[in-house]
Parts: C-alpha cells; sequence; structure tokens
C-alpha cells in the first residue's frame, strides 16, 4: 500500500496542494466554482486509486486528472466567460469618481487581454504572476522545459505590452 493512502500524510498532502491544484484550475476556466468541483473530484479520484499511486507521483498524477478534465469542458467555459464578460460592463453603476472609472477600465483591459493570450501562455503568465510559482515548478506541473515556460511568459509579456502602449 502507497504512501498516500495514510489518512494523515492524505490530509497533509491535500493541504499542502488544494490551492495551487485550484488556481491553476482558475486560470484555465476562469470560474472558481468549477475549478473546486474538479479539484474535489481529482482528490477523491487519488484517495479511491491511492494503492496504485506512489507519493512521488501524486501532485504529477492530480496535475494529469485536473487537465484532462478541463479539456472536456473547456470550450464551454470560454463561452460563458466571454458572455460574462460582455455583459458584466452593463450593470456597473457610474456614481463614483472619475478614476474609479478609469481605473475599472484598466482593469476591463487587463482582463480582456490576457484573456485573449493564447492558454498556454495565459497559464503559464498567471501561475508566475499570481501564484508566485518559480519557472522550475511551472515545469514540472505543465510537463513541459523551463526554457518552455520562460517563452511563454515572454511572449504573453510582448502581448500585454502592446495591448497597453496606447493606454490612456
Amino acid at each position: 500500500m502507497s504512501e498516500i493512502c495514510q489518512e494523515s500524510i492524505f490530509s497533509a498532502f491535500f493541504k499542502k496542494h488544494v490551492v495551487s491544484l485550484r488556481n491553476f484550475l482558475i486560470y484555465k476556466f476562469g470560474q472558481t466554482e468549477q475549478a473546486e468541483d474538479l479539484v474535489q473530484d481529482a482528490f477523491i479520484k487519488l484517495w479511491q486509486n491511492c494503492a496504485d499511486v506512489p507519493i512521488d507521483k501524486a501532485k504529477s498524477y492530480l496535475y494529469t486528472l485536473v487537465n484532462n478534465a478541463s479539456l472536456n469542458v473547456i470550450a464551454h467555459e470560454k463561452v460563458k466567460l466571454n458572455y460574462s464578460n460582455t455583459h458584466s460592463n452593463a450593470e456597473i453603476e457610474y456614481k463614483n469618481p472619475e478614476y474609479i472609472l478609469e481605473e475599472e477600465q484598466f482593469k476591463n483591459q487587463l482582463l480582456t487581454a490576457i484573456e485573449r493570450l493564447n492558454e498556454t501562455q495565459r497559464v503559464a503568465f498567471l501561475m508566475h504572476r499570481i501564484d508566485g510559482k518559480k519557472y522550475t515548478e511551472i515545469a514540472e506541473i505543465l510537463n513541459i522545459s523551463v526554457k518552455a515556460v520562460e517563452k511563454r511568459i515572454h511572449l504573453a509579456l510582448t502581448e500585454l505590452r502592446k495591448e497597453f502602449k496606447n493606454f490612456k
């Protein structure tokens, strides 16, 4: 029986990885509830298959599970995210000072620009900038080389700089 089958080890493993795994999915989906559901399902599958998963492979196993699950629903989630972003501006009340409006415009432009990044760039960029993960950690999670992570983040930054060159 694998070490991960021990309840105390599984619990510690869960506490250590649940947030970064959830954030990984939020970056892919843009929806917290869906990410939390998939993370919960992944940990349940890990527990059910704990005898077959060595503890040193458990993290990779989880990321593979959630990544595969995300591929099954990502198209639908993108449609919902795009709909949400196009209709959220209509609900804003403009009772605030002008700088609040400018801040909101900048935020919307930034979110839209990040949304327009291709998925590989967006995921690597957000894992680095939001989660504070190192390139080596991102490479391990995404099962790519560190150079590939560097390139994805560089391309993401290049695209974002183009977007904000003329921002007023």
